[in-house]
């Protein structure tokens, strides 16, 4: 239920200042159409030489934190009476009994969540560094997803991921990102909630084939007040996106899980839309396993000394999966972006823990001759589904190539 913002921010107050009780204070965030002095300020009570002080921490995207010790008494109550004043979008308030996330609405009003907390374990003036959650792990969000331990832990990786590339859309448009095979959404729901609170206006699609996921999405979207996020059901490579000022403008494209050549789809239609980024986590590699099999049954010979890694099928089956997404990030570069194939998650937590990250070049241009490509591709004897798909535009750039042909 909203609340009246000034007095939700007036119930915060105490908790601030009361240093026997406060673990931590963040605020972060913006406010639509208003920008706070710095991105993110953390408030924590610390034991210095000099007794208790309130420790003040503020984070900008241009330079390393600041730090500021500030005296219990009237002092204190002037930094944290002039925090609360910043259009900060979101306040999270933990003490040793509650935890209190407070977030600005598009209305300028607040929305409170409160829970009671058992933390008479902590020592809040101790100095060990707690990882910092760019999304809170009591944000209600997760309740509403079901979200456990290990879904969080993926949800902060990802959004760290995203944080790395994500860039602004240009002026009066509101940042578009497209989410194919986003299935039950986890990851969909915490990009929009992370974008939205660092970006004035995000609308986020989310694409499914399954009706009842779509379904299941757009109520809980609705039940979170979260109007522009909403989803479509349809398989990826007929995916429309609805009319609107914005037409034909993809910043993002999420493409996470999505099995064997769905994720090639989802690529083309990112390479297509001309998206300014594209964060993929692949599954299954189905495609170039199937083809190295057939191609060893026929009588190709992989390049030597390789011919070892497609004779026992676990080692023709890993090599497929790192084959796979080899290409993608060659062919991904070849057309006009800068891609990275890094890690997404810790092993432990997910067996497919690779993402494939791309930002498009200013110029679109391809990063290199793509020589290794052709001969990578002609050596194992494949034939990358992105590339069918994306056939007019390889050819494109490999004509224009001077080494493509030699």
């Amino acid at each position: 239920m909203p609340h009246d913002l000034s007095e939700a921010l007036d119930a915060l107050r105490p908790l601030l200042l009361d240093l026997d009780t406060l673990v931590r204070g963040i605020g972060s965030g913006r406010r639509r159409n208003l920008a706070p002095s710095c991105r993110r300020v953390d408030l924590r009570p610390v034991d210095l030489r000099g007794g208790r002080f309130l420790q003040l921490v503020t984070s900008d995207d241009d330079g390393p934190p600041r730090t500021r010790n500030v005296p219990v008494g009237p002092e204190a109550e002037e930094a944290v009476e002039a925090l609360l004043a910043e259009p900060f979008g979101n306040w999270h308030v933990e003490t040793l009994d509650r935890i209190v996330q407070l977030r600005v609405t598009k209305r300028g009003q607040a929305q409170v969540h409160s829970t009671r907390t058992s933390r008479r374990d902590v020592a809040p003036s101790s100095h060990d560094r707690v990882r910092q959650h760019l999304l809170p792990p009591d944000d209600p969000l997760f309740s509403a997803l079901g979200a456990d331990a290990d879904k969080r832990r993926q949800v902060d990786a990802f959004l760290r991921h995203l944080a790395a590339v994500v860039r602004p859309p240009e002026p009066g448009r509101p940042l578009r990102v497209v989410d194919l095979g986003c299935g039950n959404a986890y990851l969909t729901f915490a990009a929009h909630r992370w974008l939205g609170d660092r970006f004035d206006r995000v609308r986020t699609i989310g694409v499914d084939v399954r009706a009842d996921s779509v379904e299941r999405n757009t109520r809980l979207a609705a039940e979170l007040g979260m109007p522009d996020l909403s989803f479509v059901a349809s398989s990826i490579d007929e995916a429309e996106l609805p009319a609107g000022p914005d037409d034909g403008a993809v910043d993002l494209v999420l493409a996470l899980h999505a099995c064997d050549t769905a994720t090639d789809q989802a690529l083309a239609r990112a390479v297509r839309w001309r998206a300014g980024v594209v964060l993929a986590a692949p599954c299954c590699h189905h495609d170039l396993q199937r083809q190295l099999t057939v191609a060893r049954s026929a009588g190709h010979r992989p390049p030597s000394p390789f011919g070892v890694l497609t004779r026992h099928p676990i080692l023709r089956e890993r090599l497929a999966d790192v084959l796979t997404d080899a290409v993608r990030a060659e062919l991904l570069d070849l057309l006009g972006y800068r891609t990275e194939v890094v890690e997404f998650v810790d092993s432990r937590h997910t067996p497919r823990n690779v993402l494939l990250r791309a930002v498009r070049s200013a110029t679109g241009e391809p990063r290199r001759s793509h020589r290794e490509y052709l001969d990578l591709v002609t050596a194992w004897g494949v034939r990358p589904a992105l590339a069918g798909l994306l056939g007019d535009e390889v050819a494109a750039v490999l004509a224009a190539d001077p080494e493509a042909g030699r």
